[in-house]
């Protein structure tokens, strides 16, 4: 399957800041990837690369096979973005302003009016914008990046200022534009949303991207141990089976676990045992990772 976005080598520089450092990376259509780092990290240059607004000083970019950067990118408007901070016309209403914007992409501005209501901003659509609230403008935002049914979504912080429902919406609403085919780019740091949604993360750090991969493969690449927790009945004395380096506390026993084959093994005689009347398995969390191979660059360096 041909990527959608294919970054390769990528260098740009702000005078003295290096913002990124030879960057190459894919995404792919129909996967929802995560793009993670902190502050200065490089995020936000890579999507305004993506997006045309600047060019890079060395390497290549393509979006849905263009350079982005080109006068002529044709795929301009199959494009949607959302930035972290959103700003529109304080005059318009939530309707003028969407409208507007599919003016923008050459689409039917009657498509505004169904997004509005799938944000949750029907009846508040005639309202002027100056009078939304943040949650309200970010609500709004989302119903522009989404016009069209873009083939690529770009999204800086999408759910800052939304409720846990509509942030439930917002989810639902991304899963059917990947069962299309689209593209999607989150930008976030709110790591625990993304945990078991992203198929892709990618982890940016003073410009370099440190890892690239699915969770699974960033946790065997990592090597970061999975925690079993086990609990025993009363009174039973410790299993044999159980590895020496377990913490017992109380009737509760933790194992440390590197080895993918020990954590079947050791489940398979939990689960035969009588003793065992518990079993609470904990995979490193994508904020684990994150500090892991930070961490990792932070040494090498």
């Amino acid at each position: 399957m041909s990527a959608s976005v294919a970054i390769e080598h990528v260098v740009k520089s702000y005078r003295a800041v290096h913002a990124l450092r030879g960057v190459s990376f894919a995404l792919a259509p129909g996967r929802l990837s995560a793009l993670v780092g902190h502050n200065g990290a490089g995020k936000t240059t890579l999507i305004k690369l993506m997006l045309g607004l600047i060019r890079p000083d060395r390497g290549t970019i393509r979006v849905l096979g263009e350079d982005p950067s080109a006068g002529a990118f044709a795929g301009r408007r199959a494009l949607g973005f959302l930035p972290e901070n959103v700003a529109f016309n304080a005059a318009l209403t939530g309707r003028e302003t969407l409208a507007f914007y599919a003016r923008l992409k050459q689409i039917d501005p009657k498509q505004g009016a169904a997004l509005l209501e799938r944000v949750g901003l029907g009846e508040a659509s005639w309202r002027r914008v100056g009078t939304y609230s943040k949650g309200m403008r970010q609500r709004l935002g989302l119903a522009q990046a989404l016009l069209g049914r873009p083939r690529v979504l770009l999204l800086d912080e999408p759910t800052t200022g939304l409720d846990p429902a509509l942030r439930q919406t917002f989810y639902d609403i991304l899963d059917e534009l990947r069962r299309d085919g689209a593209t999607v780019l989150i930008s976030s740091h709110a790591l625990n949303e993304l945990e078991d949604r992203a198929e892709q993360v990618l982890i940016m750090n003073r410009g370099a991207l440190v890892a690239d991969g699915t969770l699974s493969e960033l946790r065997a690449l990592s090597r970061l141990p999975t925690r079993m927790t086990l609990k025993l009945a009363e009174g039973v004395a410790r299993p044999e089976w159980i590895p020496n380096h377990a913490a017992l506390r109380g009737c509760m026993c933790e194992v440390d676990i590197i080895d993918p084959s020990d954590k079947m093994r050791l489940l398979r005689q939990a689960a035969a045992d009588l003793a065992v009347v518990d079993i609470i398995v904990a995979e490193p969390t994508l904020d684990d990772l994150y500090a892991h191979f930070l961490r990792e660059q932070e040494q090498a360096a």
